[in-house]
């Protein structure tokens, strides 16, 4: 049995409790389901053999339990706390105030993709396998980055600051 976090896209308080979330997840199967803040991150036990079908379990469950559907990328634990060990950033020179986010993607990008690329302030620095490195300063155009990320990788991706993916896996 291995160790997963399931990142839901568009999950807010208002439109979705992590209690029901929690327990739409457990009575699929899942155990030892734990959320994380109010955004859409659960942590949890499963014996599928791969992400996708964690993850098309899990929408399963939410259509049954919760009445919709958040578009649903799962990663291994273990794979979230090998990638905060590294530093996709360090090649870069990133602000030290400027928020850094990951976007998580359902496949790899495609080989044409050519990174950096910046907008209004947001750049998406690098991607490496399914996950893309952004970061930004705010500003008052509002979250620029997301029309960035969206314009270049679409809208089919989930994504996390730096900190709370550090939450996740604790």
């Amino acid at each position: 049995m291995a160790r997963y976090v399931a990142l839901l896209r568009g999950v807010m308080p208002k439109n979705c409790k992590m209690a029901d979330l929690r327990r739409a997840l457990e009575r699929a199967g899942f155990r030892d389901v734990k959320t994380v803040l109010a955004s859409g991150n659960a942590v949890f036990d499963a014996t599928a053999r791969s992400e996708d079908a964690v993850a098309r379990k899990a929408e399963a469950a939410m259509e049954e339990h919760l009445g919709r559907v958040f578009p649903t990328i799962v990663r291994r634990v273990d794979d979230l706390r090998a990638l905060l060990e590294t530093d996709p950033y360090a090649p870069f020179d990133v602000d030290p105030r400027a928020k850094r986010i990951v976007t998580f993607l359902r496949e790899e990008p495609p080989r044409s993709l050519r990174l950096p690329v910046e907008r209004d302030g947001a750049r998406l620095l690098c991607a490496h396998g399914r996950e893309a490195f952004t970061a930004y300063l705010p500003t008052p155009k509002g979250p620029v980055f997301m029309t960035l990320i969206e314009e270049t990788l679409g809208k089919d991706v989930t994504t996390r600051t730096w900190g709370t993916l550090e939450k996740i896996v604790r």
